[in-house]
């Protein structure tokens, strides 16, 4: 069996939004620069080599009393991030002290990975976190693994999970995704449309920074000049991401890349939180594409992207996001 939207997907959400940070934009850009509480860096660095030669890096915080046969954990940040993300760091904190191993993934050449990569990073790299995976499962080979990514990472989760269908992937046994742009096409024509080119443009911002920062040490990349300086995300992908990711055209790159034709091929206990009022990832791409009965989806009425914040009567946290993942996860934990 298969669904789209249902009411049983948006009756599961316990979400109330803080009541003077109810708007998608104000929820999305204080969610996003609100630091909160600082957590140290103490984790240890694994490189993992990939089949074509670049590599990545996997930021691995192990909990104390931790051992072979208890879960792991593999968190994926989204566009312009990396494994110092703050919500990368919240939430492999709380993780840590669920008892649960995290695994942080720079994705290429990004964070502590910025100078192993010659190829990029995109939205269906679901190859470079399958190698990730494979690399806790040689670490950890008697521990169960959750994949969790959000926002592009949240795509590539969803992807993997897709390709695995009912086969095996290390130890990966249920898949946790946070406003996954399952549809890339429409999430960048979405982005065009009023407000929501202040999050196209400081993307692709983000994006021009990074091909710059590559040619300081890329003789090959040090030749690349854009035809014409990108504004949207679209522009960029064509003449960058695409060709360099080895897609034929942006259009395909995007076909390919998208999860949501996937989603019912996933055969492990998989969650799909979103926002309704996203302003990135709009929520009418999750009525599109039919999804496996192990594949729950969550829709909140707020929330924006990657926001979430909530009053402290609503959890012991402002930040709702961190505390459903976290309560997800441990309730895994104790099925199985």
């Amino acid at each position: 069996m298969s669904r789209g939207i249902d009411d049983r997907d948006l009756s599961t959400s316990g979400y109330r939004p803080h009541p003077i940070l109810r708007g998608p934009h104000l929820q999305t850009i204080v969610g996003a620069y609100w630091k909160g509480h600082s957590f140290p860096y103490a984790a240890e660095q694994h490189q993992v080599e990939l089949a074509d030669g670049d590599k990545i890096v996997l930021h691995d915080d192990a909990p104390e009393g931790w051992r072979d046969g208890d879960r792991t954990a593999l968190l994926i940040h989204g566009l312009g991030g990396c494994h110092t993300s703050p919500y990368l760091v919240r939430i492999a904190a709380r993780l840590n002290d669920l008892g649960v191993r995290t695994f942080r993934m720079d994705l290429r050449g990004c964070g502590a990975g910025m100078k192993l990569a010659k190829k990029p990073f995109h939205a269906g790299c679901s190859d470079d976190a399958a190698a990730a995976v494979q690399f806790i499962h040689t670490l950890c080979p008697s521990s169960p693994c959750t994949a969790i990514g959000f926002s592009l990472g949240g795509n590539v989760v969803l992807k993997l999970g897709g390709e695995v269908g009912t086969g095996v992937c290390g130890g990966l046994d249920s898949i946790f995704s946070v406003a996954p742009p399952i549809d890339l096409a429409h999430c960048c024509a979405n982005m065009s449309r009023g407000l929501n080119r202040l999050y196209d443009r400081d993307f692709v911002r983000r994006l021009i920074r990074r091909v710059e920062l590559q040619k300081e040490y890329d003789e090959e990349a040090a030749n690349f000049r854009f035809l014409r300086r990108p504004r949207r995300i679209v522009e960029f992908d064509a003449e960058y991401t695409a060709p360099k990711a080895g897609f034929g055209s942006v259009n395909e790159y995007y076909e390919k890349a998208s999860a949501g034709p996937l989603l019912s091929q996933i055969a492990m206990p998989t969650h799909i939180l979103t926002a309704g009022d996203d302003p990135i990832v709009p929520r009418e791409i999750f009525a599109k594409y039919p999804r496996s009965p192990l594949v729950m989806l969550e829709v909140t009425s707020h929330g924006g992207h990657l926001g979430f914040l909530a009053p402290r009567n609503v959890t012991a946290d402002r930040r709702w996001m961190d505390w459903r993942v976290v309560t997800w996860v441990g309730e895994l934990m104790q099925r199985s």
